[in-house]
């Protein structure tokens, strides 16, 4: 018996090479993967437009927080990742994430990187949740 729970989402496309979230079973952890602008066909949508990009990967990691029985207001932690030397793109993102979590303002790290994995990619969110039910 594994201790660990891949969690594949329907909802999601199926072109990544990775589970979308991972459950520890024995803990109530849920971990994911970085939730990239993918539309359910699996392209990146929104080109160049970090704010776009930034609603797109939110909605996508909260369906792969779903499909592991949590919600956004179950995250612990979470990492922004965004391809940018601007600040001005950071604190886009930023506002994007902020206005998904809500009043939950859980610990955060917010990064500019060089690049992330597919081509046109701006954005990247991972995330660290703990189911409700403990399960």
């Amino acid at each position: 018996m594994t201790h660990v729970e891949l969690v594949r989402v329907e909802a999601l496309a199926d072109t990544a090479p990775y589970a979308y979230a991972a459950v520890a079973n024995g803990a109530p952890l849920v971990f994911t993967a970085g939730a990239c602008p993918l539309d359910e066909d699996g392209a990146i949508v929104a080109i160049g437009n970090v704010t776009d990009q930034t609603t797109q990967v939110m909605a996508n990691l909260a369906a792969a927080l779903e499909a592991s029985g949590c919600g956004l207001t179950d995250v612990v932690k979470s990492t922004v990742y965004v391809v940018t030397d601007d600040r001005d793109d950071l604190l886009a993102a930023w506002a994007v994430v902020r206005e998904a979590f809500g009043q939950h303002d859980a610990p955060s790290t917010l990064l500019g990187v060089s690049v992330l994995g597919y081509p046109g990619q701006r954005v990247e969110v991972e995330a660290v949740a703990v189911r409700p039910d403990g399960h």
